[in-house]
């Protein structure tokens, strides 16, 4: 009896736990925690839709090349050449489209070299060792080794080891195997090189573009959101701010990916030559963009201390923080547009400005570094735009006020860069 009511008791003390009492009201805590995480999970699978829908759209266009190329190889392969299976040929076109953007000419090359590895090393043993089970296994091993050796990078060592499959198993029931399946691998590269940079050669600037914004709407966006925590007091939601701005180092990192096929496509395309001046804008930028992303980080993250701290807000401080998220939005539509930044250089020397005013209106230890990083991020975004060191600086210093300067440059707590 005594233990069914101690275990009754502790039921009764784990409800009672579970209750939290505001005002007089009973709240359940386990409830608001399941809720909590249900409003994650969903969050979460809205987002995990609008990424799948935004790859769809970004890869539709290399869809729409890798068909073409896997048609045309074969036309050429079975057509032209008369190669009555020219199977390879689709094969290494399609390899050559999907090779990471920026290195289609290298992943060509390197298919070629694979394939002849695999032919030599493949031809030798069969007439050595003859054919079977463990001959195949020493010459798929043998052609990895090989390609090592020479220095052979991933694409040309699983072509080496395909080839030499291929060999091992099909040269003693098929003759004149090895001539066709160089002549595909040039074909298939060829063709593909071909599409990419004549028939259906991608927009760089675009693809730029649409990946930039991607990232830096991200950061537009969180810094907004620090600017309303701010305003408003809420450190929660400054928080939240901080946790979403992980996501734009992964989409920076997409960002030079797409400045690399970028510059590949200007490369090989005639067609697209004439955007090699906006394209150059961009990937010139790209270095600052970046230094502003990590320091609107410590920005973000100073702001949540500055709240949970319970220090002084000025109008100012939030003012500043949302006019620099307005240059980040400003900056990126320009350079799609491969315009002159003029408006991106206004707004940054206005965010510059109110972070002035804001140290002079009183901030605290925190409040004084969110102040120095809207400073340095805005200098960042002053030289995506094009501005040389020194005269970025010269802008940012006329901007802040020469009273706040000599005030800031007397503190040392402050987190400044070497100006």
């Amino acid at each position: 009896m005594a233990t069914r009511k101690e275990s009754r008791e502790s039921k009764e003390r784990k409800g009672r736990s579970s209750k939290l009492h505001i005002d007089g009201v009973a709240l359940d805590t386990d409830a608001q925690r399941i809720s909590e995480a249900v409003t994650q999970l969903r969050r979460r699978s809205v987002l995990t839709l609008e990424d799948r829908v935004y790859r769809v759209r970004i890869n539709f266009g290399l869809a729409a090349q890798a068909a073409l190329a896997a048609a045309l190889a074969w036309t050429v392969g079975h057509e032209v050449l008369g190669n009555p299976e020219p199977v390879f040929a689709p094969i290494a076109a399609v390899g050559t489209i999907a090779s990471s953007l920026g290195q289609r000419l290298r992943r060509t090359f390197e298919l070629i070299v694979g394939v002849a590895l695999g032919i030599a090393v493949g031809d030798g043993l069969l007439i050595a060792i003859g054919t079977g089970p463990w001959q195949l296994g020493l010459i798929v091993g043998l052609s990895i080794i090989v390609s090592i050796a020479l220095g052979g990078g991933p694409a040309v060592v699983t072509q080496a080891a395909a080839t030499g499959v291929l060999i091992a198993t099909l040269s003693p029931t098929t003759r004149n195997l090895e001539f066709p399946r160089v002549i595909d691998a040039l074909v298939g590269g060829i063709v593909g090189l071909l599409v990419v940079a004549v028939l259906l050669p991608a927009n760089p600037l675009r693809l730029v573009d649409k990946t930039a914004r991607r990232a830096l709407d991200i950061l537009t966006k969180q810094l907004s959101t620090t600017a309303d925590a701010l305003s408003a007091g809420d450190a929660k939601q400054a928080q939240h701010a901080l946790d979403c701005l992980q996501e734009v180092e992964e989409r920076m990192d997409e960002l030079q990916d797409a400045l690399e096929g970028g510059r590949e496509t200007v490369l090989l395309s005639p067609v697209r030559w004439h955007r090699r001046g906006a394209l150059v804008r961009y990937v010139e930028s790209a270095e600052f963009i970046n230094h502003a992303v990590h320091n609107s980080g410590t920005l973000v993250r100073r702001a949540v201390t500055v709240l949970e701290d319970g220090e002084p807000v000025p109008p100012t401080l939030p003012l500043a923080v949302s006019n620099l998220a307005d240059t980040v939005r400003q900056l990126v539509q320009e350079l799609g547009r491969g315009a002159r930044p003029e408006a991106t250089r206004e707004l940054a020397l206005r965010a510059v400005s109110e972070a002035g005013r804001a140290y002079e209106d009183g901030v605290g230890f925190s409040g004084s570094v969110v102040v120095a990083q809207v400073r340095t991020t805005a200098s960042d975004l002053l030289r995506a735009t094009g501005l040389e060191r020194s005269e970025a600086n010269q802008l940012v210093r006329q901007a802040i006020g020469n009273a706040t300067q000599s005030t800031a440059e007397m503190s040392p707590h402050t987190h400044t860069e070497d100006f």
